[in-house]
């Protein structure tokens, strides 16, 4: 009795879902290690507890000023308060990340991703110490923020357009998130302006519009 073979048929919107994630492997690569280590925090304790959190590399002041514990300003990107913010950041992420990727490119999208987070990590900590305050901070927001920075640069570089993305509309959206988060408690503010100075500064420093092959600098 010959084998038959079964085929099975994949969902088009699947496959195109599928296909679209190849164009962007670091957007991709950044929202499943945000997942990955959520979750790990989950399975190890609590992502609401803020003790179990600095363990893991939230950014603390005390241990960043006095025990010289520099590497939070990386790792506290990667770490999240609950599944509400990890949901609504990789929400916004998988959104503008992926278009911004495909407009700078994979390598440049990394450096504006982890440099403006930093650089956001950064200016929250030289905040909290100039106001003498000393909180747990976490989230990937500050790096968020740099996306939207760039991409608000790139957009203007292109006419005002990049696939759906009007400046108007980034803008609305950068000052809706910027006055949600003046307006609520708990909100690193600090981190959301200096990330989006930041990753606006990178993407003027990398991006020169469409006239030299794909907009680049090189450097």
């Amino acid at each position: 009795m010959q084998k038959q073979k079964i085929v099975q048929k994949i969902d088009p919107d699947i496959l195109q879902f599928l296909k679209g994630r190849k164009e962007v492997p670091v957007n991709t690569m950044i929202i499943l290690i945000n997942i990955v280590v959520f979750f790990l925090t989950e399975l190890t304790g609590s992502s609401l507890d803020g003790k179990h959190l600095v363990q893991w590399g939230a950014a603390y002041t005390p241990l960043i000023q006095e025990g010289h514990e520099y590497y939070r300003f990386f790792t506290c990107m990667f770490l999240h308060f609950g599944l509400t913010h990890l949901g609504n950041n990789m929400l916004v992420l998988f959104f503008l990340g992926d278009c911004l990727e495909r407009a700078v490119g994979r390598v440049r999208y990394l450096f504006i991703y982890i440099s403006g987070g930093m650089g956001a990590s950064l200016i929250s900590y030289l905040s909290e110490v100039r106001i003498g305050e000393n909180v747990v901070s976490a989230g990937a927001s500050g790096a968020i923020f740099a996306v939207v920075g760039a991409l608000i640069y790139v957009v203007i570089r292109n006419k005002g357009r990049l696939e759906n993305f009007t400046t108007k509309k980034l803008l609305f959206l950068a000052a809706l998130t910027l006055y949600h988060g003046v307006t609520s408690t708990g909100v690193d503010n600090a981190a959301h302006f200096g990330g989006f100075l930041c990753g606006f500064v990178l993407a003027v420093l990398i991006y020169i519009g469409q006239k030299n092959g794909r907009g680049l600098k090189k450097f």
